[in-house]
């Protein structure tokens, strides 16, 4: 984290563990809003888990909700944090720099569940690599406060999710918007079948190297990866979407990457940030670009 603050304003880097983790879960977050007819600003969020993959993920979304209108300040109030001390609190004099923005005024608590029950988190994001963290009492405590409760269980492997998908629409009595780090297979509840997606950076990092390398862009913004969210979101069918599903199929990974890249690449042009002229077709540019494995004949 440190790192990338020190260098991203003055070359060309990204740290995909941060920002293409971030970016994928913004996608999610993004279609989460669409199955609740919301947005983004209207939604409160908690996140176990406050290292760096945590505040990544929370400086990219307090980025989407300034792009949205809100002052930075009213963004981070919207988010919350909770690590292994408890809840991230203005109190607590453990805490490193990038964290402090996300310390509010409340009461000390070790209590995950009372912190639910006090903030009122229509989101709820595992990042703690503590399997099973989403206990029961977790899940139907979301279920009291939210008709929708949206649960990301993003550690990973699958023995350190936070929950399983079955545990998720289970306990929440199907009301759950879902997805994990992790592939679980769909699960059949009260005659309804649900699609739990995985939050897997690959849906972005790949879409976003190739529009930087395509463009030669100067430097790489959190617009960009803001833009790469929104871009895989919007590649969710309908009526996947309605089944709960909030990411692409994977079965066509490489066209979803460059509808992606076509995305990212035009925000870069429009950005001032490429050094090449911009093309007539933005998507034969990029499509130029990609790798084709083929073998040539031989005589």
């Amino acid at each position: 984290m440190h790192l990338l603050q020190r260098y991203r304003d003055h070359y060309c880097v990204y740290n995909d563990d941060v920002q293409g983790t971030a970016g994928i879960t913004l996608a999610g977050m993004i279609n989460a809003t669409k199955l609740k007819g919301t947005q983004l600003k209207d939604e409160k969020y908690l996140f176990l888990g406050a290292g760096s993959a945590g505040i990544g993920l929370a400086n990219l979304l307090c980025s989407a909700l300034v792009a949205e209108g809100m002052t930075l300040a009213d963004a981070q109030s919207r988010v919350h944090m909770f690590d292994v001390n408890g809840l991230l609190e203005s109190t607590r004099a453990d805490l490193v720099d990038f964290q402090k923005p996300y310390a509010h005024p409340h009461p000390p608590t070790k209590d995950f569940v009372a912190a639910i029950k006090s903030i009122e988190p229509t989101t709820i994001i595992g990042v703690s690599t503590i399997g099973g963290a989403f206990t029961q009492q977790v899940v139907e405590t979301m279920a009291q406060v939210n008709e929708r409760p949206v649960i990301l269980a993003l550690s990973n492997p699958t023995e350190h999710a936070e929950c399983s998908a079955e545990q998720a629409y289970t306990w929440s009595k199907g009301r759950a918007i879902f997805a994990a780090g992790v592939q679980f297979p769909p699960v059949h509840l009260d005659g309804q079948t649900f699609l739990p997606g995985q939050a897997n950076n690959f849906y972005i990092f790949p879409a976003v190297g190739m529009a930087i390398y395509a463009t030669q862009a100067k430097r790489v913004s959190d617009e960009m990866f803001i833009e790469a969210a929104r871009a895989v979101a919007d590649q969710v069918p309908d009526a996947l979407l309605k089944q709960g599903l909030l990411y692409p199929l994977q079965a066509n990974i490489l066209e979803t990457e460059i509808k992606t890249a076509i995305r990212v690449a035009t925000l870069v042009f429009d950005s001032g940030l490429a050094r090449v002229e911009r093309p007539i077709d933005m998507e034969a540019f990029i499509r130029g670009h990609v790798y084709q494995p083929e073998y040539r004949k031989l005589a």
